[in-house]
């Protein structure tokens, strides 16, 4: 008789979920497939089973060419809610109007793309369903311009090192975790690399010896502190975040904003997905560090924690844009929360970035954020080019060719990129006429979970009944590390813009045309001092 297989009933975790967890949420595009004339593609990460349609125009007509496009391929598409639910057109008709007439938000829906028996035989087998390919089919049929209709990009979150933006090994093209002497027996890694080894900006244990950040002042009659959204992997426990700051798991209507299983929360626990190697899930810790950089420099904020990554730092467009429109409809309810900055240290890069072929629903959200008096602040990206990334590059620099907002008439949107402690700019950065400022942001110290990775001191004696042992490279019960990334910049700016508007708001109540104002010079202010300390900047 043979042994028992361990499973959940032994107490071990489930294995079908941690690799599920791993799994990538999508697929890199190829430019090269189903060409259309006049449409040039770069790479991007996107969802293959299906698309996302806005109310940019007619429904049941972009429905339409869809299907038809569909049915060359032997495919069918059915029209879903966000969460894959069945949705009729009506209804979707129906709630487009609704958002329209209550808050002017743009309604996302999903296109599922299914695969059906081949009324042939199975002589002629039906290709697999492809996002991509229907979509460029569909922009034949139409002629190009198939407004409203739109790949589900993967977005990342996370610090250098990570999968951005898209296709790429884990942390930056070595095997992991073997094939490599630690720590020693190996030259400093060059150029970029450096940055993901501990040491030289990856993450690692550190202590801290300075006071926690101190709130100050009272706030006054119809006075409110400023409010930081940070759209992350949420925010786990840590002194400087209690509950009397930090919102976790926020709710509207309801319904909790972003992603709600506490299970596979990556600020509680560190390592949900991949092999049982005790080793810590890429993002997990990410969205405490966030917070606790926003922290450090705006320490009379407010933070509202919105979990929309996983512990690889992936999530899918449509769910980001679901919970940035979330965030607007709150803000814009009779006596919904206000929020002063929203800090989004992720991004993707589109595949068509400047033609009309490109989607603007984000933008718009974006958009009606800032006119609601809402600041947005965006990481550059970690992969030193100059290629715009989105959100960061939704505004208008010098050469967009994306109209996105009067500017005049809406809180700044802000990308940063990062800068290393010597305040040069750090290599990895993004950069380009689209990236408005830098800031700190290799080198970060912050906040982290009281995360116990499986590695061990290299030595340990103990004596007298005292532990005594040399470092343990991923126990950060201590909690403080130091890591690198854009990620970090983001926050570094959003704090800063947040302390600038903090006696305003808390001597009392402002409209929101002031507070733009107050947005705006807290802005101008801000991009004045980090000139002083970065190599360039340029203005909105």
């Amino acid at each position: 008789m043979s042994d028992p297989v361990p499973g959940p009933a032994d107490g071990l975790p489930d294995w079908r979920a941690r690799y599920d967890a791993a799994r990538a949420l999508g697929v890199p595009l190829d430019p090269r497939s189903e060409p259309v004339p006049g449409i040039t593609a770069y790479p991007t990460a996107y969802a293959p089973d299906h698309l996302l349609v806005t109310d940019a125009g007619d429904l049941e007509g972009r429905l339409g060419v869809l299907r038809e496009a569909a049915q060359e391929f032997g495919w069918q598409i059915r029209l879903q809610n966000i969460d894959g639910s069945p949705l009729e057109l009506d209804e979707a008709v129906a709630r487009e109007q609704r958002n329209r007439e209550a808050f002017e938000v743009p309604t996302i829906h999903r296109v599922q793309i299914l695969s059906v028996a081949n009324p042939q035989g199975g002589s002629i087998p039906d290709p697999p369903v492809d996002a991509w390919r229907l979509l460029q089919r569909a922009r034949m049929l139409a002629g190009r311009d198939l407004r409203g209709v739109a790949l589900d990009h993967i977005l990342t979150s996370g610090p250098y090192g990570m999968t951005n933006p898209y296709g790429m090994t884990n942390p930056y093209g070595m095997t992991n975790p073997y094939g490599m002497t630690n720590p020693f027996g190996m030259t400093n890694a060059p150029g970029t690399s450096s940055y993901a080894m501990p040491g030289s900006g990856g993450r690692q244990v550190v202590d801290f010896a300075g006071q926690a950040p101190e709130r100050r002042g009272e706030v006054g009659a119809g006075g409110r502190r400023p409010v930081v959204a940070v759209l992350d992997t949420g925010c786990g426990e840590h002194p400087w975040l209690p509950p009397g700051i930090v919102t976790t798991y926020p709710t509207y209507d309801g319904k909790v904003i972003g992603m709600s299983d506490h299970a596979t929360d990556p600020e509680v626990t560190g390592d949900i997905a991949g092999p049982l190697d005790g080793a810590l899930d890429p993002a997990a810790g990410h969205g405490t560090f966030v917070s606790g950089v926003v922290r450090q420099r705006a320490p009379e904020a407010d933070i509202i924690s919105v979990r929309i990554c996983d512990s690889q730092g992936q999530m899918l467009e449509a769910q980001f844009m679901l919970a940035v429109r979330t965030l607007v409809k709150w803000m814009s309810s009779p006596g919904g929360q206000q929020i002063d900055v929203i800090n989004l240290s992720l991004g993707y890069y589109h595949e068509t970035p400047e033609d009309e072929l490109y989607d603007d629903t984000l933008g718009r959200l974006l958009a009606l954020a800032r006119r609601r008096g809402c600041a947005v602040v965006c990481s550059a990206g970690n992969d030193a080019t100059n290629r715009p990334s989105f959100p960061a590059a939704l505004w208008m620099w010098p050469g967009a060719q994306l109209t996105v907002d009067d500017p005049k008439k809406a809180a700044p949107h802000i990308s940063v990129g990062a800068l290393n402690p010597n305040r040069t700019m750090a290599l990895f950065s993004n950069l380009g006429p689209w990236v408005k400022t830098f800031a700190p942001g290799t080198s970060v110290l912050s906040c982290s979970p009281p995360f116990r990775g499986g590695s061990q001191p290299a030595v340990r004696d103990d004596l007298g009944g005292v532990r005594r042992e040399t470092i343990d490279p991923d126990d950060y019960v201590g909690g403080f590390a130091v890591w690198s990334g854009t990620s970090f910049a983001a926050p570094y700016a959003a704090g800063e813009i947040a302390a600038r508007i903090a006696d305003d708001l808390m001597a009392g109540a402002l409209s929101i045309p002031e507070r733009i104002e107050l947005l705006r010079e807290a802005e101008s202010e801000v991009f004045q001092r980090l000139a002083k300390i970065g190599p360039r900047h340029v203005g909105s």
